[in-house]
């Protein structure tokens, strides 16, 4: 059995590799612009299908394939990528000392049947200075992932802690995962095997 991720995000795939799972990776190139929602969770949850099933037309009906979109809540408001370095330094200086909610939509499919299920984990942020803010967001890594921050990478000492799966925070909860690919018939243990033969 195939296994397809489709979406692009280098943390997403490097978690999954770490799970003992080495899928193929298609983008699915959709316009993200055409799902709307106020409701952070719908939202990731609805772009997390849209990847799915475009990538899931481009593959074999066995193939397993893997959509996530993520996006955080914060103060009403919902966050995905930047669009540049300023709405990223305007972020932080709104964020630090503070919480918000990274919600990550999961849908998996295979042949016809499909589930879709949303992650969602509290994220508190440091209280960081300007300085460090200009620094982080010249580094170019906060203007390429939702919320303009990761926790694996040079934004970890940004975050103070967690409540919920930390997995979720960089892109894909692996418990909710093993959840939905059971959902599907499939053991998570075999996707080992499965991916390293």
């Amino acid at each position: 059995m195939r296994i397809v991720l489709a979406s692009q995000s280098p943390a997403r795939l490097a978690l999954l590799r770490s799970a003992g799972i080495h899928p193929d990776v298609i983008v699915s190139g959709v316009n993200e612009d055409q799902i709307t929602s106020t409701d952070a969770g719908n939202l990731a949850a609805a772009l997390a299908q849209l990847k799915c099933r475009a990538v899931a037309a481009q593959v074999e009906p066995d193939a397993l394939v893997i959509g996530c979109d993520s996006v955080l809540a914060f103060e009403g408001e919902i966050f995905g990528k930047p669009a540049g370095p300023v709405e990223a330094a305007g972020r932080w200086r709104r964020m630090r000392g503070r919480s918000g909610v990274l919600h990550t939509g999961h849908c998996v499919r295979r042949g016809d049947e499909e589930f879709v299920e949303t992650a969602s984990t509290i994220v508190h942020f440091a209280d960081i200075t300007d300085a460090e803010i200009d620094a982080y967001v010249a580094s170019g890594e906060p203007l390429h992932v939702a919320g303009a921050f990761t926790i694996d990478g040079l934004g970890g000492a940004f975050v103070t802690g967690v409540e919920g799966d930390h997995h979720n925070v960089i892109g894909l909860s692996l418990p909710l995962l093993r959840e939905l690919v059971g959902d599907l018939g499939i053991a998570w243990t075999d996707l080992w095997r499965r991916s390293s033969s």
